[in-house]
């Protein structure tokens, strides 16, 4: 799905009406989406949703003021309203001397073929026969008791930006998903697990048997979980929550916390940040990439990044108005909605494979902890400390040996990085990837 003419020939409107009462330049972006879910419970229905929706934002600078309005209403009328309020409020705002459009020469020029906008919808049985055989498998496993239910979703959307600095352009994309959690046990020595896929291409998504007895037999293995004591161990996430360590980098890194130094890498930048044998790549041109897209949120030409370079920080994540602050270039980085001005955020990130299996990471261990889930946010920004509650299995004399619960996992962002060590089994799952990793010397909290 390429850009669509009248949603551009609407955008440029509505920058031409607020140049002609004003305004010194102005950008506008628009979304259109098309969903439909599934909700499904023990063999019934529970829901069934399809929904149309549309927004659109307006931009105005004057001078160094600027100003944003939204709206999902397009008449005549309320058009005329929207850019008559964005250039009064960008009269009197305070001023930002760090915002504006791109230059021309930083604009996108035609787009490469992501192929990330599926052009065929599902029906609504098409949905319900996916949760039926996804939960029926689950349930089919011994030792399954009950179900929380399966979802199936699809969606569709269509984006288009202009900007009075000569940038027009548009794509569309589409998502599709189906997820099953279920329990095994009873009473009070109940266990819950899940299983879920997420593509942009519904055909590319696993088999709906196969996601359903995934859910079942994870639910199944946590039954009986123990407690351990306090101590410092190995500890090995899988791949469920070590992207969760990409998803703190990412943070870490962002132009604004860098500008505001609020950020424990703000003074790491062309400095070891992992240990010499990781990669980090965030690559917005991955085929049918979850996260994916031919230019970012203010029409800059997005590119492949290595982030982390054999170990070493090699850039911040910028937008334009965070490039001016710490006065870099822009990285492409911008992601916008339409009633707040762009910020940056990663594309396709992922951690780049290692050459151990799994089972030899986990081989090396004579006691530590397999985490498979985890709870709260308990982690500082500014210091990097990081202390998060965790579930999973312990590993003894090599072996997964049992189940554990109620366990808290401590250490420090920087010292957790500099001892990452990554497996061979990354899979594109998320939008950000990261395979089974495993770190040393961490304070588990226990009994």
């Amino acid at each position: 799905m390429t850009a669509d003419p009248a949603a551009l020939e609407l955008l440029d409107s509505l920058i031409k009406k607020a140049l002609a009462i004003g305004a010194d330049a102005a950008d506008a972006v628009l979304y259109d989406a098309t969903s439909l879910s599934v909700t499904w419970r023990l063999g019934k229905t529970e829901n069934l949703e399809r929904s149309e929706s549309g927004d659109l934002g307006l931009r105005v600078f004057i001078g160094k003021r600027q100003a944003i309005v939204s709206s999902s209403d397009r008449g005549r009328d309320a058009l005329a309203e929207l850019v008559e309020r964005a250039v009064a409020m960008a009269r009197v705002v305070p001023e930002d001397p760090y915002c504006g459009l791109a230059a021309p020469e930083q604009l996108a020029g035609a787009p490469p073929f992501l192929d990330i906008c599926d052009p065929d919808e599902p029906s609504a049985e098409a949905l319900i026969e996916q949760v039926g055989i996804a939960e029926a498998a689950a349930l089919a496993v011994p030792g399954v008791t009950n179900s929380e239910g399966a979802d199936a979703g699809w969606s569709r959307s269509r984006v288009a930006l202009a900007a009075s600095n000569g940038f027009f352009g548009g794509y569309g994309i589409s998502r599709s998903s189906l997820s099953v959690a279920v329990l095994a046990g009873t009473g009070l020595l109940m266990e819950r697990d899940y299983d879920f896929g997420s593509k942009v291409y519904r055909a590319d998504l696993p088999a709906a048997a196969e996601i359903g007895r995934k859910a079942g037999e994870r639910a199944v293995r946590r039954l009986n979980p123990r407690k351990v004591k306090s101590q410092k161990v190995p500890v090995v996430y899988d791949p469920r929550v070590s992207r969760g360590l990409l998803s703190h980098l990412s943070g870490a890194i962002g132009g604004p916390a860098i500008a505001r130094g609020t950020s424990f890498l703000k003074d790491r930048l062309n400095q070891p940040v992992f240990g010499p044998g990781i990669t980090v790549i965030d690559d917005p041109f991955i085929r049918r990439g979850l996260r994916s897209r031919p230019f970012d949120g203010e029409g800059i030409a997005t590119r492949r990044h290595t982030i982390i370079d054999a170990g070493r920080l090699t850039t911040w994540l910028l937008d334009l108005r965070s490039s001016r602050q710490l006065g870099l270039a822009t990285t492409g980085h911008a992601s916008r909605g339409t009633s707040a001005p762009p910020t940056p955020s990663s594309a396709n990130l992922y951690m780049v494979a290692g050459s151990k299996t799994p089972e030899q990471l986990i081989g090396e261990i004579q006691d530590g902890f397999y985490i498979t889930e985890m709870l709260g946010m308990g982690v500082n920004t500014i210091t990097g400390d990081y202390s998060r509650g965790a579930t999973g299995f312990w590993i003894e004399n090599g072996r997964i040996a049992y189940p554990v619960s109620e366990l808290t996992v401590a250490g420090n962002l920087k010292e957790m990085f500099l001892n990452l060590e990554p497996a061979n089994d990354l899979e594109f799952r998320y939008g950000v990837d990261v395979p089974t990793v495993r770190i040393d010397g961490m304070t588990i909290a226990g009994l």
